[in-house]
């Protein structure tokens, strides 16, 4: 099966080869890592990470960066776009996911329309 594709935005992008840099990481089998789980008020969570590729990742590139997604989380997360916001609230990468159907206020935890026919993570 053929998911669409997860990207960086630019300014997403040059965080996390700011990131990777700053630990000495070759680029060339890592990246960024998202993942779901379950948990939050709306059911699952992202979770972020610098990370080596592994077996079984989909593996994506967007702006010579590798994003690496495990198989259970792939369908939650499919046509992402990931960027990096800095504001007066804090700072960090925010997933604009067109996938979700509901949100919690917080914005920490998501709903998919169809995860009851996804297996659980």
């Amino acid at each position: 099966m053929r998911y669409a594709d997860i990207t960086f935005t630019e300014l997403g992008a040059t965080k996390v080869r700011e990131f990777l840099d700053a630990q000495g990481t070759d680029t060339s089998d890592a990246g960024l890592r998202l993942g779901v789980r379950g948990g939050g008020c709306s059911g699952f969570q992202y979770q972020l990470a610098f990370d080596q590729k592994r077996d079984g990742d989909a593996v994506f590139e967007s702006h010579g960066l590798k994003l690496l997604v495990d198989g259970a989380s792939l369908p939650y997360v499919e046509g992402s776009l990931i960027d990096y916001l800095d504001g007066l609230t804090g700072a960090g990468f925010q997933v604009t996911n067109p996938n979700v159907v509901a949100a919690c206020g917080c914005g920490s935890s998501f709903r998919v329309a169809d995860e009851e026919q996804v297996s659980a993570v």
